[in-house]
């Protein structure tokens, strides 16, 4: 019911598609997520759908410092009138509500993040993290070069998907949040490659750390 009450906000009908999908996961990853940022931190969210799940999930934080493509994602952020968000300038995307384009990546390489929370159309072990979109990419591996860490944020229908363009590595992930969908072969294979993550769910979350040698 949540979600049906805020879909008449969207003015594109892509993101509304895209917010109604799988939307309990990506509750529970925004949620979860959310506990890592403090009042006061620096942090860039892109324009996927899940952001904008986590940037209602930060309502309560104070004085955030915020970076973002997606204008749906600074729209609500921009509601706390304690943070100070900044809409990355570019070319307007109206099909996935973002800014994308050289000016978009000389704002990032300048900015100094502490902690970005990316999603993605598709992940596998041997491309990581892909998008369907060639300039989204390009942004976001822009974003990884400025970034202290990276956290992925992807619901358990990416994993196995390969698209266009791969932007970050799996090494590249500090940590990675996804869903119980997760099926017990791709926690094998997340544990075997030693990346760190966390399963989400809605009242609680079990989380796995890499074995460390």
């Amino acid at each position: 019911g949540a979600v049906l009450n805020q879909q008449a906000q969207f003015t594109n009908n892509s993101f509304l598609r895209r917010f109604q999908q799988n939307a309990a996961a990506k509750l529970a990853i925004a949620r979860e997520a959310a506990a890592l940022v403090n009042d006061g931190d620096s942090i860039l969210l892109d324009a996927s759908s899940t952001a904008y799940y986590f940037a209602q999930a930060l309502s309560n934080r104070q004085n955030l410092r915020v970076m973002t493509n997606g204008f749906e994602v600074a729209r609500e952020l921009a509601q706390n009138s304690s943070d100070t968000v900044i809409l990355i300038g570019g070319v307007v995307n109206n099909d996935s509500a973002s800014v994308t384009g050289l000016l978009s990546e000389q704002i990032i390489a300048e900015m100094h993040i502490q902690k970005a929370f990316l999603s993605c159309s598709g992940f596998s072990l041997e491309r990581g993290m892909t998008e369907v979109h060639l300039s989204e990419a390009q942004l976001k591996r822009k974003v990884i070069e400025s970034s202290q860490q990276l956290f992925a944020l992807m619901d358990s229908t990416k994993f196995g998907k390969e698209d266009l363009t791969p932007f970050a590595r799996p090494e590249k992930i500090t940590r990675l949040f996804t869903d119980t969908g997760l099926s017990p072969e791709w926690i094998e294979k997340l544990e075997r490659a030693r990346i760190d993550f966390t399963i989400c769910e809605e009242e609680a979350a079990l989380t796995h750390e890499r074995i460390r040698s």
